[in-house]
Parts: structure tokens; C-alpha cells; sequence
């Protein structure tokens, strides 16, 4: 039997990277599929990929209207989700002495304000019983130069399963983090970056990992099937570390 058979499921942020190997995932376990993302040819993409009567929503998660209007239209589809993934981050790294307010509300913006909100506007429109997901990072307890502000929006994040499971316990909705280690993902050439300083980020971290490689976005969404899905029925404001051993050795 399928794991997600006939649940529905919300992920933003599912139309690149991470966010799209689960929802290709998710689809192919029987869920019925909505993601959000901030390109509308990213989403176009995205639901062809996916298939199974996916739907696709351009939304911007630091725009709390957008997370309105969002979760509206999903509800109008395909009613109260079962699952959600709020996945949608991003990363921008610079020197301490260089990185900008503007740097840092972008950060903050998305991966803590939008996360807080894309959980808290859900309500709404989830089921009892759901299950809530957020992304974090194992750099989530770590610290790495050039990348404090999008460490420190990170832990944010974790912070928020342990409250968010605290108060929602009571609808029996469980909201957990899964903590990925650095995985081949478009995340590095956002913003900008040249192909080479995409290729120096991705081998500086394929060489302080000790697989000595990179993790791939199929291996993550794996991890976000077990926290959607029933098998993980009794894990309730945890995190779930796939990293190659990143935080443990």
C-alpha cells in the first residue's frame, strides 16, 4: 500500500531541489499534491515533473498575503491538507564585515518570518492529525564563517517545531524538523554566484563531509516521507539529522 494514499500534502518551496524530489516522491506514494514557489516557469516545470494531478501556486512566503491567497486556492482544490512541508528558504552568505540589513532581512524574511507564518496560516486549513515538517540544517547548531545569519534563521526554525508541537499537540498535529547536510541543490548558484564559485562551494563542502560527498535531494525527500507518513506517528517535535555525519563526526 501506498503511504500517502489519497492525503493532502503541501510543500513549498516544491519547485526546485528538495521541495520537488518530495513532491515527485509524495505524488508517486499516492498524495494529492500542491506546491508553491516564487517562479511561475519553476512551478510550470515543477507540476509537469510531478504529474499526478499536481497543482502549482507562485507564492511568496515572506509575503504573508501570498500565504493567504495560497492556502485559499489549495483548500478550494483539494481541501485540508494532511501534510505539510514548509521547505521554502534560501541561502546568502557573506563575511560578517560585508553582509548587509538587506542581506539579512532576505534571510530572515524567508526562512524564519516565512516558516513562522506558513505554519501559523496553515491552521486553518489542516486536518487534526497532520503532520508539519519544516527544514532546518545541520549547520543548524554549528558555526560556519561567512553563513551566521542562515545558520542562525535556521536554528530559529528548530526552535519553532519544539513550540509549534507544544501547542498544536492538543489537535494531535505533529510538527517536526528534518536537519539536511549540504546536498546538490540550485540553492548554491542562487543569487548570483558564478559557476565557479558554485563549484568551489559544493567541493569545499563534498570535502568536509565524511562521505566526502555531496547528499542528493532524493535522499532527503526519503526522510520527509518517513516524518509525513504514519511510520512516524510517534515522533512529535523532533529533528531528524540526514547529513553524511556532518554534526556527529
Amino acid at each position: 500500500m501506498k503511504k500517502l494514499e489519497n492525503k493532502v500534502v503541501v510543500i513549498t518551496g516544491g519547485n526546485s531541489g528538495i521541495g520537488l524530489s518530495t513532491a515527485v516522491l509524495f505524488a508517486q506514494q499516492g498524495a494529492k499534491v500542491a506546491i508553491t514557489g516564487r517562479n511561475q516557469s519553476s512551478i510550470d516545470s515543477a507540476v509537469k515533473t510531478i504529474g499526478h494531478g499536481a497543482i502549482g501556486i507562485v507564492s511568496d512566503v515572506s509575503d504573508l498575503k501570498n500565504i493567504d491567497k495560497a492556502y485559499k486556492e489549495i483548500h478550494s482544490k483539494l481541501g485540508k491538507a494532511d501534510v505539510l512541508i514548509v521547505n521554502a528558504g534560501i541561502f546568502l552568505a557573506a563575511p560578517l564585515v560585508d553582509f548587509t540589513e538587506e542581506l539579512f532581512d532576505q534571510v530572515s524574511d524567508v526562512n524564519f518570518k516565512g516558516a513562522f507564518f506558513s505554519v501559523q496560516k496553515a491552521l486553518p486549513y489542516l486536518n487534526d492529525g497532520a503532520s508539519v515538517v519544516l527544514t532546518s540544517t545541520a549547520l543548524n547548531e554549528k558555526g560556519l564563517g561567512i553563513a551566521a545569519a542562515y545558520s542562525a534563521s535556521k536554528a530559529a526554525v528548530r526552535s519553532l517545531a519544539r513550540s509549534f508541537s507544544a501547542e498544536l499537540v492538543g489537535r494531535n498535529i505533529r510538527v517536526n524538523i528534518l536537519s539536511p547536510g549540504p546536498i546538490d541543490t540550485p540553492i548554491f548558484a542562487r543569487g548570483g554566484r558564478s559557476k565557479e564559485e558554485v563549484d568551489g562551494s559544493k567541493n569545499y563542502f563534498a570535502s568536509t563531509n565524511p562521505t566526502k560527498r555531496l547528499g542528493t535531494s532524493e535522499e532527503i525527500a526519503e526522510g520527509f516521507l518517513y516524518l509525513a507518513s504514519d511510520a512516524s506517528k510517534y515522533v512529535v517535535g523532533s529533528e531528524l539529522v540526514i547529513d553524511g555525519g556532518v554534526k556527529a563526526l
